[in-house]
């Protein structure tokens, strides 16, 4: 396959040149796609929250993984929509058309994940990063590189989901905490605590209509209306 290659990237056709490098930029971003769907858009804080979620009802694999994960895959894609509409209007479509060059279609696409990152990054997290490479202030989101923005915007991702998670245990556990005190008063000190309290934790999701808070949560961290 190797040689192959070298035979087509040696031929003297442009045509098959070009071909060839919008292949191999397809299966390039193919290989690398699950890490940048994870690590440069708004997918961890989803899924995090959502897993939270499952975990403080206790409802052990209820929703199943594949649909959290599937869940959280249509809400990364709503929410990036603009980001990768923009990626393909000024990167991917001016380099099928062989206007730009390629190095020029790597740095427009970059520019809107990077304004995309910056907003949800703490400066906190990106100056750790940033004094750990020596790097100096940068001027503007253009002097940031990537290797630098993206394990600062996944920490600070990290904090936000895990602050979220917190919020939605309370309620929760306060129902825990209420029935343990019940079952411990009435003498019940063998029934397990989490299987009466269950049912009303269910209860309290519906009757707020918890995934609707949850999502709404969560889209407004991303689009603000």
């Amino acid at each position: 396959m190797i040689i192959s290659l070298i035979d087509v990237f040696s031929g003297s056709d442009p045509g098959n040149i070009s071909t060839s490098v919008r292949l191999l930029l397809l299966l390039t971003v193919l290989a690398i796609a699950p890490s940048l769907l994870i690590l440069m858009t708004s997918f961890i804080r989803i899924i995090i929250v959502l897993s939270f979620v499952r975990t403080s009802l206790a409802t052990q694999q209820m929703p199943p993984n594949q649909v959290l994960i599937g869940l959280a895959l249509f809400m990364t894609f709503f929410i990036m929509a603009p980001t990768f509409q923009e990626i393909n209007q000024d990167a991917l479509q001016p380099l099928f058309n062989e206007e730009i060059t390629l190095e020029e279609a790597y740095d427009n696409a970059s520019m809107p994940i990077k304004e995309f990152m910056s907003k949800h990054t703490r400066e906190k997290d990106l100056a750790l990063f940033m004094n750990y490479a020596e790097m100096d202030r940068p001027e503007s989101l253009e002097d940031i590189p990537l290797t630098t923005l993206v394990p600062a915007f996944a920490i600070s991702e990290l904090k936000t989901a895990f602050q979220m998670g917190f919020m939605i245990f309370v309620p929760f556990l306060v129902i825990d905490m209420a029935v343990a005190s019940v079952l411990m008063s009435m003498g019940m000190m063998m029934l397990p605590p989490v299987m009466i309290s269950l049912p009303f934790k269910i209860l309290l999701f519906v009757l707020v209509d918890g995934w609707y808070l949850i999502t709404r949560s969560l889209l407004d961290g991303f689009l603000p209306l």
